[in-house]
């Protein structure tokens, strides 16, 4: 299919990417941003607005497709897989459905993630929610690497950026399941980069602080961040902004140009690496 719309200089052209978390928010803007450089992409997300435990709604199918015809506007092939990051089988689909679209991949973003069950210290934080944080935070990229892994490593390239947090930096408050997942998801980011050195793959983090809730990707994790601290939504982006030295909150396309940047081939040789995202926070 001809490209067209492509305003950027096709720094993805021929390649193949995947993405988890594709709805909306930092998915959306991952996807669309990667089509935009010519990828063909492979898009995921839940299959279901809901999952128990977790306080508020998850991307629609609705919301799935938006992006996938967002993406298609630049002229790429889209495939949505509905799946969730903590069933292997399913992932083993999306797996086999790549494999059978587009016989390639060259790219995996393990973006999928919530940011509660959280707002409680340690020890009112039940064994359900702390498992449950884990299970999709940090094992649901653990699973996505296992099964994409030897793609790459049969065809001797590849990137593997895993979206973390400054929460996998430096703690927060009343968010310990969320902090042990993405700190989890940093040494996973680390061991898997030199398991897979050796064959050319590449396996990176990116970590961004407080994320703006853009209308046009539908986000929403810095308002859930809110509720979980009881924080009034009325005025809440104005609040965290105060907490950043640049006094500005990260927008959704900061963390995919990041993302896209260790997928390209200006950056075969940064492996193992954590791209921080965050308006100067974790400096201090």
């Amino acid at each position: 299919m001809a490209k067209t719309d492509i305003t950027r200089a096709g720094r993805l052209e021929g390649k193949v990417a995947v993405i988890t978390g594709a709805g909306r928010g930092v998915g959306r803007s991952c996807a669309t941003a990667f089509a935009a450089e010519g990828a063909d992409l492979v898009l995921v997300d839940v299959p279901t607005t809901t999952i128990s435990g977790v306080p508020y709604p998850l991307a629609s199918e609705s919301q799935l497709h938006h992006t996938a015809e967002e993406c298609r506007k630049h002229g790429v092939e889209v495939l949505t897989v509905a799946a969730d990051v903590r069933d292997l089988a399913a992932l083993e689909e999306v797996r086999e459905r790549t494999v059978d679209r587009f016989g390639q991949v060259d790219a995996l973003v393990n973006n999928a993630g919530v940011v509660a069950p959280s707002g409680r210290p340690v020890h009112q934080t039940s064994e359900e929610e702390w498992q449950l944080l884990l299970d999709i935070d940090l094992s649901g990229a653990w699973r996505m690497t296992k099964l994409f892994a030897p793609l790459f490593i049969e065809r001797r390239t590849g990137s593997i950026v895993n979206i973390a947090s400054t929460a996998g930096l430096v703690g927060y408050r009343h968010f310990a399941g969320y902090v042990a997942a993405k700190h989890g998801l940093i040494g996973l980011t680390k061991a898997s980069a030199l398991d897979y050195a050796p064959h050319q793959v590449r396996v990176n983090a990116v970590c961004p602080g407080n994320i703006r809730d853009e209308p046009a990707v539908e986000g929403r994790m810095l308002a859930e961040v809110a509720q979980a601290l009881d924080v009034p939504l009325a005025g809440h982006e104005e609040l965290f902004t105060e907490q950043q030295p640049m006094n500005t909150l990260v927008d959704p396309a900061d963390v995919a140009e990041a993302a896209l940047w260790l997928c390209c081939d200006a950056t075969r040789h940064v492996t193992g690496s954590t791209v921080t995202v965050d308006a100067g926070y974790t400096v201090r």
